[in-house]
Formats: C-alpha cells, structure tokens, sequence
C-alpha cells in the first residue's frame, strides 16, 4: 500500500490550440494501440498532438491517429525503437466509430486528438468532432475571456 502512494502522476498531454481554433461539439475517449517504447514515452510526456488529426475510414472500419509527434525513448535498444509520427490506431466500439465517420464526413467538420492520458495502466486518447472557427470567432472569444477577468478582478477588489 506505501508503494501506491508515492508512484510519480503520469502527466495529462493536453492539446491547448485545437480549442483555441475549433469549436468542439463532441468527444469520445478511445484507446490507443501502442508498442512498448512508445508507452514509455507517453509516460514521460513526450508527445506532441499540436499537428494531429484523426481519419475514420470505411473499410475496414477504424479510427487512424495521423501526426501526433510520440518521442522515441532514448533507454530503449535502437532495434525496437518505433518511429515517432507512424500511424496509429484508435480502439472504439464499432458503432461509435461509425458515428464519428458519418460526423466527420459532413462538410466543415474534422476529428481532433484533445487529450492524451494514462488512465489504469492504458493509453487513452479524447478525439472531439471540431468544426473550425473564424477569425470573428477567435476575437470573440478573446473578448469574452478578457472581459470575465476584468469582473473577477473588480469582485476581488470590492472584497
């Protein structure tokens, strides 16, 4: 039990400007089949889903994570080493794959990674259906989290 509670937290990789870029209508966690190193690497944080995106295709029925940077881990024998921006696929039941398909397939929406995680031992993965922002969008947004911190600041000085 004292072993449990000092193991180091695995870090939370977070995709910070697909939600600044992308309006996010939907997510859904998967599973991500890794080999050995990459793991390793996850556990460490170096990944990088900034350039990642997702394709869902028809035959056979699958998810595709596509450019997502996973670092190689420099401990491992140069012989099983993996390549960092391989292809790698999602795991999902098949009609939430078929879901995500027919969403993405709709004109103006795409498939993102938001978030990957170790979550009991496994590597998971939240992919959000996006459809993409304008620049009005964007700058309005700035606005609005501008103006909610300008109210947080008043209510803290009234304090």
């Amino acid at each position: 039990m004292a072993d449990s509670q000092h193991k180091p937290k695995e870090p939370t990789i977070e995709n910070r400007k697909a939600r600044h870029d992308y309006f996010i209508e939907e997510t859904l966690e998967c599973g991500l089949k890794l080999t050995g190193t990459e793991v390793k690497s996850v556990r460490n944080g170096q990944v990088s889903l900034a350039e990642g995106y997702v394709m869902a295709t028809a035959i056979p029925l699958s998810l595709i994570l596509h450019g997502v940077h996973i670092a190689e881990y420099a401990p491992a024998n140069p012989a099983h080493q993996h390549l960092p921006t391989r292809p790698r696929n999602l795991l999902a039941n098949k009609r939430e794959i078929r879901k995500l398909a027919d969403r993405s397939a709709q004109r103006g929406y795409t498939l993102i990674p938001l978030k990957i995680y170790i979550l009991r031992g496994r590597a998971k993965l939240l992919v959000g259906v996006a459809r993409g922002k304008q620049k009005g969008d964007k700058r309005e947004a700035i606005a609005h989290r501008e103006h909610k911190r300008e109210m947080d600041r008043a209510m803290s000085r009234r304090r």
